[in-house]
């Protein structure tokens, strides 16, 4: 490293962490109300759908789930093999854990469509407004995860609402991005078939886009309901409950069983959710 000081690099370090920090400091000190009100909106949600998920008798959110199954898939194996991952779930003492990390992914899944499908079709309509965002995607997709808990932290103190935040700055780069390949990849024909008959533009999203892009986006749904699933070990590191406590709990006191348990649940809700939503992906 001789060479580097010789050339001063180290001499004159970018302060990117100073920088972070200022910001950071800068936003807990002045933006406090709009960190309460985002709070208090992230947990009235996550309160209403956990409980909405708790208060029923287990076996009627298994039919409720199989029913869901059979209006989306018609498929008699898909909807058995719904219920029997629920009953192994029940049967390995884990439905208050699941119940809440399905909270934590319907709460995601709500947050990222929401903002991610509108910004996709933005962006398709708007090149110049993908080219500028597309770095700021590429950054929140690879800076690793357990950095997105820092800020939570800071601004929201410990608990689901932290857990959710880092989770949908993870997953939201999914929805847009398969949101404006979908729209971005409507037939021009189709659109200037229609503009020639006298359609708007608004006629044009929901008469042809948005139906041509349908697709995509139920790709987006699964790949942010599979990512959420992913960030639930991670998210259990602030205070979210969930499946990922136990096995934060097996790796601190390396408890091979308890590990497995949790880990094998973890991969049956995976397997759960990606059949349900599998033939939504499919034009």
């Amino acid at each position: 490293m001789d060479w580097l000081s010789y050339l001063w690099l180290a001499d004159y370090k970018i302060p990117v962490g100073k920088v972070a920090k200022t910001s950071f400091d800068w936003m807990k000190d002045n933006l406090k109300p709009a960190f309460r009100l985002i709070s208090d909106v992230m947990d009235a949600m996550i309160s209403g759908i956990l409980w909405v998920l708790e208060t029923p008798h287990p076996l009627l959110i298994v039919a409720a789930f199989v029913a869901l199954t059979w209006i989306i898939q018609r498929n008699v194996r898909t909807c058995l093999l719904v219920a029997l991952g629920f009953l192994f779930i029940l049967n390995q003492g884990y439905w208050d854990e699941t119940m809440q990390s399905m909270t934590l992914i319907l709460s995601s899944c709500i947050v990222c469509m929401a903002i991610g499908v509108p910004i996709g079709i933005a962006a398709a309509h708007r090149p110049r407004l993908y080219a500028a965002i597309q770095p700021v995607l590429d950054l929140m997709q690879t800076l690793p995860t357990f950095v997105y808990l820092i800020p939570a932290i800071i601004f929201f103190g410990l608990g689901m609402v932290p857990g959710l935040l880092a989770t949908v700055v993870f997953v939201l780069p999914a929805p847009i991005r398969l949101t404006h390949l979908g729209v971005s990849s409507t037939p021009q024909a189709l659109t200037e078939a229609l503009t020639a008959f006298g359609a708007t533009p608004r006629q044009v999203l929901f008469k042809a886009e948005l139906p041509w892009a349908f697709p995509q986006i139920m790709a987006g749904l699964n790949q942010t309901i599979m990512l959420s699933l992913s960030m639930v070990v991670i998210a259990a590191l602030v205070g979210a409950s969930g499946l990922g406590v136990p096995v934060m709990r097996a790796l601190q006191s390396v408890n091979t069983a308890l590990g497995f348990e949790s880990g094998f649940v973890i991969v049956v809700v995976a397997i759960i959710l990606d059949r349900m939503l599998r033939r939504g992906g499919s034009r």
